[in-house]
């Protein structure tokens, strides 16, 4: 293969290996600039999106320049890919592109070592572990290097999405090893991002590529949590064949998932760190061949995979930033084709994820938290999403309405918040220190905490101003207020507001800025998918027949009436809209439905079947058999244990201490049980810690007042007097009792 020295490749060169090489007639967008800066001698930092073709800007001039390119890729299980890909291009050579991490044996270091000395290496792989070797530094050291692309660049940003301290270390290796040319590549990076990795790497002098971050083939959308996999079953049977990636931010969740898609004939794996890297690349070409249409996978999945017909990403739990959902939805929809973007969102996630900082630096916690809070904005938002991603990135999105997100597809009601901008910039221009949007919301809705009374803000002239809104309507207004340029969210000090010369001038000359309003978000559902209460509490309409739901209600009303019982223990609402959505006309069609488990199906379930199958028979209804989610088998390893203890009467403590659980989890783990419709009678333990007139009165609610299962209103009606666990026992007792 002829090489060409750096300041001799111009441009018809350059088209004439790319047709040789990767087989395309022309470049894309930035590319041909790029890599004539780059072959030239030039460092460059490239902002391009996912799908844009960054891989290219540093593969070809690593082929037709002097010497080896290092290519330094943070996933051990992408640079074979990559490999394999440039040994495509180039049939016969395989010694051309090489990669070096932890997963080589010393005969394969070998054979790298050979091709490097040799010079038939033109890519070389490598980790930012182990380029940090002392072994491998000397090694290189006796080569010509070409340039260093530092791909995923942003992982070298504590403000990334992706951190990882080695990056930090990179320029320093450089140094060392000797310094030639960098490329550094990312698809996502704020200006802050941006100028972090640029400092780091010390190359202050490179010439910045940036291209457009809008994706126009993708659509955006949030959705409720409130039932999501039922939700993602549908979707995918609604998409049949297609491919898709769902994320999950836990292991278990992946696996759980995965095998709940595949019991349901829905083609999917599950991909993590914890599976051996033998299952990781199995699974991972299954994908890619198209042997299954669905990855479930933690965000360790992705980064690099060329896979152009990705059609959907579905993001299960709301990522933990911005960077992280763009780079994750980018995957989708890469050959500029269809690309669904769905995430589904719910406080208790927020809830999660910031539990999840606790205990880690202060300064980390900051910046985790100021990261989760724009993705909360994000998620929450009305207006345009993508207008609000490339603001986000410092890009300007000039249409009014992109017509492929929710929020302009459905736009919410608007309204002129002239006054309402002007209250927040009056508050903060009158406050002598800056503060966080949360703080600023709180005072105009009339809030009170201890740092409120701590600056003495409570008797400023406008606190209270707005007490008519909430909270979240005033953090709704401020976030606006950023998009429109009013206001300047500061990340550096760890996201205070200040006001923009913009909104100094709306200030003094208010005019018409139309608003959207908040928007409301379900709770969202429980850890254990079995627990109804949360189900109940959590989902609102179903969509369903609407005729066959009140049939249904009717019917609940008599057979409770019947059995003197409160109608909601009979069967919840959200088990009725799934009736009347399944049509299900046996035993085990009705536990399909949610909050219906074995015990509830065979005590109440006869009349409700029968009037379902009467109906589906008189108006000639073809039952959607696709819809009809399998649950899994409660496959907890507690289960049996919990279930033999209760029944030889041991105290509850001892069988908390034996599964090294405390109260409130043994708790969680027997009202699973009881909800999947397994009757416990822990009458024995109840007789002996509670108090008669305790567990009578507390029945009572839930036998005559209450209208559901749900604790936290049960806490409320029942004030003061009792404690939650005495409630939470009671009312295990009465579902066993009585609904099971």
């Amino acid at each position: 293969m002829q090489i060409y020295p750096a300041m001799q490749t111009d441009s018809a060169i350059l088209h004439a290996k790319l047709k040789e090489f990767f087989g395309f007639d022309s470049f894309k967008a930035d590319q041909e600039r790029i890599i004539t800066h780059l072959v030239n001698g030039g460092n460059a930092f490239v902002l391009m999106p996912t799908g844009g073709g960054k891989s290219l800007c540093y593969q070809l001039p690593a082929l037709v320049m002097e010497g080896t390119a290092i290519v330094i890729s943070p996933l051990i299980a992408l640079m074979k890919n990559q490999v394999d890909a440039i040994r495509g291009f180039v049939a016969g050579n395989d010694g051309i592109a090489h990669f070096l991490n932890s997963s080589l044996s010393k005969a394969q270091i070998a054979e790298v070592r050979n091709d490097l000395m040799s010079g038939a290496t033109k890519l070389l792989y490598v980790a930012p572990e182990s380029l940090t070797k002392a072994e491998n530094v000397a090694m290189l050291k006796e080569i010509k290097i070409s340039f260093y692309a530092v791909d995923e660049a942003h992982c070298i940003s504590e403000w990334g999405h992706d951190f990882r301290p080695e990056y930090r270390r990179i320029r320093n290796i450089i140094e060392e090893i000797g310094v030639s040319p960098i490329i550094a590549l990312t698809a996502t990076a704020t200006p802050k991002v941006q100028s972090d990795i640029i400092k780091n790497l010390g190359m202050t002098d490179a010439t910045v590529f940036k291209s457009s971050f809008n994706r126009p083939n993708l659509y955006y959308e949030i959705r409720d949590k409130s039932d999501p996999k039922r939700d993602i079953i549908r979707y995918i049977k609604q998409n049949p064949g297609k491919s898709g990636i769902i994320y999950c931010l836990s292991r278990k969740k992946v696996e759980e998932l995965a095998e709940l898609l595949n019991i349901n004939g829905i083609k999917a794996a599950p991909y993590h760190a914890g599976l051996d890297a033998r299952t990781r690349a199995e699974n991972q070409d299954r994908f890619l061949m198209e042997e299954i249409d669905v990855i479930v996978a933690t965000i360790a999945f992705g980064m690099g995979i060329d896979k152009p017909d990705v059609r959907f990403v579905i993001h299960y739990d709301i990522p933990k930033s911005i960077e992280g959902y763009y780079q994750e939805t980018g995957r989708a929809g890469r050959d500029g084709q269809e690309g669904q973007c769905i995430t589904f969102y719910s406080y208790k996630d927020i809830q999660k994820l910031e539990k999840f900082m606790q205990g880690k630096p202060v300064a980390e916690q900051e910046i985790g938290k100021q990261l989760l809070m724009e993705t909360v904005a994000y998620a929450e938002s009305n207006s345009c999403r993508r207008k609000l991603l490339l603001n986000y990135f410092g890009e300007t999105f000039t249409q009014e309405n992109c017509g492929a997100c929710d929020n302009c597809l459905h736009p919410k009601k608007q309204f002129d918040g002239r006054d309402e901008m002007s209250t927040v910039i009056e508050l903060i221009q009158s406050l002598p220190e800056r503060f966080k949007m949360e703080y600023l919301a709180n005072i105009l809705a009339g809030e009170m905490n201890s740092l409120i009374k701590s600056y003495k803000h409570d008797r400023l002239e406008l606190y209270g101003a707005g007490k008519d809104h909430s909270v979240r309507f005033w953090n709704a207004v401020i976030h606006q207020g950023m998009i429109l340029h009013f206001l300047y969210k500061d990340i550096e000090s760890y996201g205070l507001i200040s006001v923009t010369d913009e909104g100094k001038a709306f200030y003094e000359k208010p005019y018409e800025i139309m608003l959207t309003e908040d928007r409301e978000f379900a709770e969202g559902e429980d850890d254990d998918d079995d627990i109804a209460a949360s189900a109940a509490a959590a989902r609102g309409g179903g969509g369903g027949d609407t005729q066959l739901l009140s049939m249904l209600k009717d019917l609940r009303r008599d057979v409770a009436k019947k059995q003197k019982l409160q109608p909601w223990v009979i069967f919840g609402d959200p088990s009725l809209e799934d009736m009347s959505i399944m049509y299900p006309m046996t035993i085990d069609e009705l536990k399909n439905c949610q909050g219906v488990g074995e015990g509830k199906a065979r005590k109440f379930g006869k009349p409700f079947l029968e009037l379902i199958s009467r109906y589906v028979e008189e108006n000639e209804i073809v039952r959607p058999d696709d819809f009809v989610m399998k649950s899994m088998v409660n496959k907890s390893v507690n289960k049996v244990y919990i279930i033999q203890s209760v029944d030889r009467k041991l105290p509850l403590e001892d069988i908390a201490d034996a599964k090294g659980m405390d109260m409130e989890e043994l708790l969680d783990e027997i009202e699973a049980i009881v909800f999947s419709g397994t009757r416990l009678n822990l009458d024995y333990y109840i007789e002996q810690t509670l108090d008669e007139d305790v567990v009578d009165e507390i029945f009572d609610y839930f036998k005559e007042e209450a209208e559901s299962d749900s604790l936290e209103a049960a806490m409320e009606d029942l004030g003061n007097d009792y404690d939650e666990q005495e409630v939470r026992l009671v009312r295990i007792k009465f579902l066993c009792d009585v609904a099971n």
